[in-house]
Order: structure tokens, then C-alpha cells, then sequence
């Protein structure tokens, strides 16, 4: 019954931006971090970027600081990813995960995880 839906994904240029957001149902969304990775082609599953339950912390790779940020809307029941000067590397399905802990950067210590949305950049 618990349901995480990712969204915003699409084909974009090179330098463009996109914002994923992901709804979840099911759970006490302020109660849970959230987190985001990504799956490129050929590659696993690596960490992206998460979120407290209160928003108040935060953690990112360190190679998308500065271009992504994550934050969420507790009244919507929603989590954003927000990216910027997107790059051909970033193409990758893009994975919504819920955590009823504290924020971790291990995707196997997430409960929940969305089906994923396909983003593309083109170069």
C-alpha cells in the first residue's frame, strides 16, 4: 500500500534543468527521510542526494553538489530533486527511496523505494 511515484523526468539538453518530484502515499511522510539515486546505463545504482524528515538535513555526492538539491514539502507529502547544469553523464533512471531513520546515503537501509523515472540529457 505504500507507494512512492516519481515524476519530472524527460529529455532535456545539455545545461538545461529538470525537477523530479516524488509523492508518496501510504506512510507518515513527515516521519521518514527520504533519499534519491540514479542507474546509469551499465553502471549500479549509486547515491544521489537526501533529506531528514524535518528538512533540516541534508546530503549529497559529492560530485552533484552545487548542481542538485534535494527538498521536500511535508504538506504535500512530496520530495524534489531539483537539478541544474544537467549533463550527459546524468542520464539514468532516477530512484524516489523512504526511510523511517534518520538520512543514509546506503540505498540498503531504505524501506521504500519508487519505480523510477527516466531522465536523458542530451549532449
Amino acid at each position: 500500500q505504500v507507494q512512492l511515484v516519481e515524476s519530472g523526468g524527460g529529455l532535456v539538453q545539455a545545461g538545461g534543468s529538470l525537477r523530479l518530484s516524488c509523492a508518496a502515499s501510504g506512510l507518515t511522510f513527515s516521519n521518514y527521510a527520504m533519499g534519491w539515486f540514479r542507474q546509469a546505463p551499465g553502471k549500479e545504482r549509486e547515491f544521489v542526494a537526501a533529506i531528514s524528515w524535518s528538512g533540516i538535513s541534508t546530503s549529497s555526492a559529492e560530485s552533484l553538489k552545487g548542481r542538485f538539491t534535494i527538498s521536500r514539502d511535508n504538506a504535500k507529502n512530496t520530495v524534489y530533486l531539483q537539478m541544474n547544469s544537467l549533463k550527459p553523464e546524468d542520464t539514468a533512471v532516477y530512484y524516489c527511496a523512504a526511510r523511517e531513520r534518520r538520512i543514509t546515503r546506503r540505498e540498503n537501509e531504505y524501506d521504500y523505494w519508487g519505480q523510477g523515472t527516466q531522465v536523458t540529457v542530451s549532449s
